[in-house]
């Protein structure tokens, strides 16, 4: 099953989507609400991918703040009589799109979130009735152009193998050689100013989906990342982001018959990623942004 589950999300008051396609958080569109921590009001953009606790906001979030959150389009304030089992604040309902609600903590930092599907079969069917590729968040959308288009190969680029978008990357660690894939994603360590996590990667290429157990702001640089199982880092000195310029880790992931080097860049929305210049000789990445 694929883990990583995008969410439309809607307003509970008016029924009018909260979805923004236009501002990314996790590389999915993301959730805009009205935000309120005490006299300081803004608009706060909330990851919609399940169990992701990013968001971009344009005013200060202390941590441990209770934020009182409305819709963007009707200004209703969005609240309810639950209390968070876990720190006490007020829970927020949002309405999903594919029936049910789920349920987020006030409390910036807590972590306490839950679904409940009105009708649990018919929720199932809307998130799971297509097949694995179309599990993914806005893959058709994001390949459709590129299935259509008419491309005549020379003679050097037919010897050469393609690497197809929606290809699953069986990654491994370039140093212990074990898997990284977890759950059927790619699964990292990371370090970010003295607090530890994980980030979940699609395994899928040039699908860009992610989801971390930290809170990871979009267009900064996420840290060290390191393999979860040997704790080596994965951070790679002699090599940059051909898009931004920022540091890149590198893994390994299987063609053919060796491991080929994978390097991806470690700033968070960024979604350059490419292989070695030994080994653009023999494979592409189909529409990737490759040096």
């Amino acid at each position: 099953m694929y883990e990583l589950i995008s969410l439309k999300v809607n307003c509970p008051v008016c029924g009018k989507s909260f979805m923004d396609e236009s501002h990314l958080v996790d590389n999915c569109p993301s959730i805009k609400l009205r935000i309120k921590i005490d006299d300081n009001e803004g608009i706060i953009r909330l990851s919609s991918v399940w169990e992701s606790y990013n968001y971009l906001c344009d005013i200060e979030t202390p941590k441990n703040s209770i934020v009182k959150l409305s819709c963007p389009n009707c200004n209703s304030e969005i609240s309810s009589n639950s209390k968070c089992e876990v720190c006490e604040a007020p829970m927020i309902p949002l309405d999903l799109d594919i029936g049910g609600k789920i349920d987020i903590c006030s409390r910036l930092g807590c972590k306490n979130h839950f679904v409940k599907f009105v009708d649990f079969t018919f929720a199932l069917k809307n998130l799971f009735n297509e097949s694995e590729l179309n599990k993914i968040p806005y893959y058709n959308k994001m390949t459709m152009a590129k299935q259509e288009s008419d491309t005549t190969l020379s003679q050097e680029d037919e010897k050469i193998e393609i690497m197809r978008t929606g290809t699953f990357l069986h990654a491994f660690c370039p140093h212990c050689k074990k898997t990284l894939i977890d759950k059927n994603m790619i699964k990292l360590k990371i370090d970010k100013e003295g607090e530890s996590g994980f980030m979940m990667l699609s395994p899928y290429l040039n699908v860009f989906t992610s989801k971390s157990t930290i809170f990871l702001q979009e267009g900064e640089k996420i840290g060290d990342m390191k393999c979860f199982n040997c704790d080596t880092s994965l951070m790679v000195n002699d090599e940059s982001c051909g898009e931004c310029g920022s540091e890149v880790i590198k893994i390994a992931i299987s063609a053919r018959t060796k491991l080929l080097d994978f390097f991806i860049c470690s700033k968070k929305g960024c979604r350059w990623h490419g292989l070695s210049k030994e080994d653009l000789n023999d494979i592409r990445l189909e529409d990737s942004l490759e040096w």
